[in-house]
């Protein structure tokens, strides 16, 4: 299956992060941390996403480097990005963005 990114549109979407970013984890038994082609870590956040009809999703977005948010914050995913993977079977959405940015940091650029 080909990977081909799908843009989100987050300007009817409420997203606040309610984890803070973490290091993401490749291999759990040698903590292998996962890196992009430059050899960045890739970190991920956990984000609660609410859309304008009031459904809230649980979703993880990856994103190189760490971001400067932290647990609370409101926050704006720029160039969020969604990934649609299979394996084995089982499949799912993937989400990365190139920035993500507290609410009024993003108002301010």
């Amino acid at each position: 299956m080909r990977t081909v990114p799908i843009p989100v549109d987050v300007s009817k979407l409420t997203i606040t992060c309610v984890k803070a970013p973490r290091p993401r984890v490749l291999n759990k038994d040698t903590g292998e941390i996962k890196t992009d082609k430059h050899g960045n870590t890739v970190y991920e956040v956990t984000v609660s996403v609410e859309d304008e009809f009031g459904r809230i999703e649980l979703v993880k977005i990856g994103i190189t480097g760490e971001p400067p948010i932290k647990a609370g914050d409101a926050v704006n995913a720029v160039g969020l990005l969604g990934y649609v993977w299979e394996i084995a079977g089982r499949w799912g959405i993937s989400y990365r963005a190139t920035a993500l940015l507290p609410l009024q940091e993003a108002a301010d650029v």
